[in-house]
C-alpha cells in the first residue's frame, strides 16, 4: 500500500472566542498554549484512494465538509465519498460547528478554514509513497470517567496520581488503538493514528488559551519526538465520557493538561513500539445519507417552549450573567428557527446525516456526525464483521449527541436540550437507528 501524511497549522489569531461549556461565556483567547492543526492521511491500494483528515476543532459544519471535498477533488481527483473530515472535539478552539452562543463565530477564520483543511488533504495525497503499516492495541487508563453512569468525585490530587482509576472503567475506553506507517525504503516513521474516546475537556470554562486539549497536546509532543511524522487523533465514543479533570480553575487545569496529555502520549508511544505488521490488500469506501427519526413534537408545543424561554429572558431582574437566562436565549433562538421551518412546511420527522466507512484491509473506520455514547459503540463492535473497527464520532459534520437508550429514556441535556440547541428536534430512537446504520456500512465494506 501507499500512504502520505501532511499537516497544516490552523491556529486562529489570538482574541477569537473559544467554544464550549455553555452559552455567552465570553471566553476570548489570550494566548496560544499549543498550536492546533489539521492532520491528513492519504491512502492508496491498487489505484483506489481515500483521505482522512483530523482537525483539532470542536466540530465542523456540513458546509465546511462539502467545501473541503470540492477543493480536494479538484486538485487530486479523490472522490468526495472517499474523503473523511473528522474533528477531535477540543473545547479550547474557535466555534467552527455553528453553535449558537457557544463562543463567537469568527467570520474571517471560517472563510479561511475549508482551504486550510483542504491543503492538509492535498499535501497528503501529493506525498503518497510505499509504506509498511502496523497496528497495536495499547492500554490507556487513568484518563476518562463516564459522566452519565459514574459520578466520580475524585479530587484533583487524586486524579493526578498515576494509579488513579475511575470507579467504573468498563464504561470508558481503557485501550487505545494505534496505527503506524513507516517508509518502506528507509524505515522512518511517516505517520501514525491514535483512536480513543474521551471528551477533550481538561481545560474548561475558566481557561482562555488556544490548544487541542489532551489529544492535541499529546500528538504535538509525539510529532516533536519523531521529526517529520504526522499524528492523527481519531475521536471515538466520547458522548458520555469526560476526562478525570474537568471544571477546574485555569492554573489547575493547565497543570493537569500536561499530565493527562502525557498519559495519553505514553499509551500511543507504547503502541508504536509494539505495533505488528498489517496486511492491507484492499481499500474500500462507502458513504450513505441516512435519515434519523425525530420525536413527534407539534408546532403548538414548540411555541409553548418558546414562550417559556421568553418568560425567563424577559422576567424582571433578568441578567445576562445568569446561566439560566443565557441558556434560555439560546433555546429561544433555536426554537424559533425550528418553528419557522415547521411553518414553512419543512418535514422535520427525519434528520439526514452521513454515515461513512473507509476500509484498509482488516481495518475499518466508521464515521458519523454525532457525539456517540459508549453503549452504542460497544454494540456495533460486538456485532460488526470487521476484525479491527474504529467507531468515530464528529465526522463529516456536528449534529449533537447520540444518546444511548438509557440516557434517552431519562431525558435531560444530552437527549432533549442538546438537539434543540443545535436547531433540531430530539431524536426518537437514535441508539438503534445509528447501530443499524453503522453495521450496514460495515457490512457493505466486508462484502
Amino acid at each position: 500500500m501507499k500512504a502520505g501524511f501532511f499537516e497544516v497549522d490552523i491556529t486562529p489569531r489570538v482574541g477569537v472566542g473559544l467554544c464550549g461549556f455553555g452559552p455567552y461565556l465570553n471566553r476570548m483567547s489570550i494566548g496560544v498554549r499549543d498550536p492546533i492543526k489539521a492532520r491528513a492521511a492519504a491512502f492508496e491500494v491498487e489505484g483506489a484512494r481515500a483521505v482522512i483528515v483530523s482537525c483539532d476543532l470542536i466540530g465542523i459544519t456540513r458546509e465546511v465538509v462539502e467545501r473541503v471535498r470540492v477543493l480536494v477533488g479538484v486538485k487530486t481527483g479523490v472522490l468526495a465519498d472517499n474523503i473523511m473530515v473528522h474533528s477531535t472535539h477540543s473545547h479550547s478552539g474557535p466555534n467552527t460547528g455553528g453553535y449558537v452562543g457557544w463562543g463567537h463565530i469568527d467570520d474571517p477564520y471560517m472563510e479561511l478554514l475549508p482551504g486550510m483543511i483542504a491543503r492538509a488533504c492535498i499535501g497528503a495525497v501529493e506525498r503518497l509513497h510505499d509504506v509498511v503499516p502496523a497496528h497495536a492495541v495499547s492500554p490507556c487508563e487513568g484518563i476518562g470517567v463516564n459522566r452519565q453512569y459514574d459520578k466520580d468525585a475524585s479530587s484533583l490530587a487524586d486524579c493526578l496520581r498515576e494509579d488513579w482509576r475511575p470507579a467504573k472503567p468498563e464504561l470508558t475506553d481503557t485501550q487505545c488503538q494505534v496505527l503506524k506507517f513507516t517508509d518502506a525504503a528507509t524505515g522512518r516513521l511517516d505517520g501514525f493514528m491514535a483512536y480513543f474516546g474521551c471528551h477533550p475537556v481538561v481545560c474548561c470554562e475558566t481557561t482562555r488559551y488556544i490548544h487541542g486539549d489532551f489529544a492535541g497536546v499529546a500528538m504535538n509532543l509525539l510529532e516533536r519526538e519523531n521529526p517529520g511524522s504526522v499524528g492523527l487523533f481519531l475521536q471515538g465514543a466520547q458522548g458520555d465520557v469526560n476526562t478525570c479533570v474537568v471544571h477546574k480553575p485555569e492554573q489547575e487545569a493547565l497543570l493537569a493538561l500536561d499530565i493527562i496529555a502525557a498519559r495519553f502520549a505514553n499509551s500511543v508511544r507504547a503502541g508504536l513500539s509494539r505495533a505488528h505488521g498489517l496486511k492491507v490488500d484492499r481499500l474500500g469506501c462507502s458513504s450513505t445519507i441516512r435519515g434519523f427519526s425525530s420525536k413527534d413534537i407539534p408546532l403548538s408545543r414548540i411555541k409553548d417552549l418558546i414562550a417559556a424561554q421568553e418568560a425567563i429572558v424577559h422576567a424582571d431582574g433578568a441578567s445576562d450573567t445568569d446561566f439560566t437566562v443565557t441558556m434560555a436565549v439560546v433555546l429561544m433562538i433555536t426554537l424559533r428557527g425550528i418553528a419557522a421551518r415547521m411553518e414553512a412546511g419543512e418535514d422535520l420527522s427525519r434528520q439526514p446525516a452521513e454515515i461513512q466507512g473507509i476500509r484498509l484491509g482488516p481495518l475499518v473506520f466508521l464515521g458519523a456526525p454525532f457525539e456517540i455514547m459508549q453503549a452504542i459503540k460497544k454494540e456495533v463492535q460486538a456485532t460488526a464483521r470487521s476484525p479491527i473497527l474504529m467507531v468515530m464520532g464528529l465526522t463529516n459534520g456536528s449534529m449533537g449527541y447520540a444518546p444511548d437508550k438509557t440516557s434517552a429514556a431519562e431525558g435531560g441535556y444530552a437527549a432533549d436540550t442538546g438537539p434543540m440547541i443545535h436547531g433540531r428536534l430530539p431524536y426518537r430512537n437514535i441508539h438503534q437507528e445509528l447501530v443499524e446504520a453503522l453495521l450496514e456500512t460495515d457490512g457493505i465494506l466486508n462484502r
